[in-house]
C-alpha cells in the first residue's frame, strides 16, 4: 500500500455512506497556495452532500495554521460542530499532518470530528473538492499572491460559489441544501 499520513485512518477505513454521498456533514478539506513569495494559503473545504464551500485564510500552509481554523470554525457551529462536520477527507500534505490536532475539540478532549486521508497522488478521491479549487481559481488564479487578498473579497468568492444554482440540485443552491440540513439537525 502507498504510504500515507502516519496517524490517520486511510479512506479504505471511511464509511461508504460518504462516498455514496447519501448523508450530510462529510467534507473534503484541501489548500490553495498563492505565488513563491506568499506565505498565505487557503483553506477550502466542500461538504460532499450538498457542495457547500467554506474558505478561509491561513497564515501560512501549516499543520498549526489548518488546526487553528479548525478551532475556529468549530467556535464558529458551537455544540452543531460534530453533526455538520463528521468526517473530513484530506490528502497527505504536511499541513494536514497533525491527525490528533485536527480531530480534537477545542472544548476538552472529545473529539471533534473524523479524519481520512486520501491515497498519495489521488486529488480524484476529493473529487467535490477539486471541482470546487477550480471555480476558487477563477477568482485567484495561479501566483495569485494571498497576502493583499482581503477578507472581504474571501467571502465574497465563497458566497458566489455557495449561491450559484446548479443544475445537479434542480437549479437550486449550496446554500439552499445546506441551509435545510442544518435547520433539520435542531438547537
Amino acid at each position: 500500500k502507498p504510504n500515507r499520513a502516519p496517524q490517520g485512518k486511510s479512506i479504505e477505513k471511511r464509511p461508504a455512506e460518504v462516498a455514496e454521498r447519501c448523508s450530510f456533514g462529510h467534507w473534503e478539506m484541501d489548500t490553495v497556495v498563492g505565488g513563491r513569495k506568499s506565505k498565505k494559503a487557503l483553506l477550502v473545504l466542500t461538504e460532499r452532500l450538498t457542495r457547500k464551500e467554506i474558505i478561509m485564510r491561513l497564515p501560512n500552509k501549516t499543520a498549526d495554521g489548518v488546526v487553528k481554523a479548525l478551532d475556529k470554525l468549530e467556535r464558529r457551529y458551537g455544540r452543531r460542530f460534530s453533526s455538520v462536520f463528521r468526517s473530513i477527507t484530506v490528502d497527505n500534505g504536511s499541513e494536514f499532518a497533525d491527525c490528533a490536532g485536527l480531530e480534537r475539540s477545542v472544548y476538552g478532549k472529545r473529539q471533534r470530528t473524523k479524519l481520512y486521508y486520501c491515497h498519495p497522488y489521488s486529488a480524484y478521491e476529493r473529487g467535490s473538492n477539486e471541482n470546487q479549487n477550480i471555480l476558487i481559481r477563477r477568482f485567484f488564479p495561479k501566483g495569485c499572491c494571498f497576502d493583499r487578498v482581503t477578507h472581504k473579497y474571501i467571502q465574497h468568492v465563497e458566497d458566489w460559489i455557495n449561491r450559484y444554482p446548479r443544475a445537479i440540485f434542480g437549479y437550486r443552491t449550496a446554500d439552499n441544501l445546506f441551509n435545510e440540513y442544518v435547520f433539520a439537525l435542531g438547537a
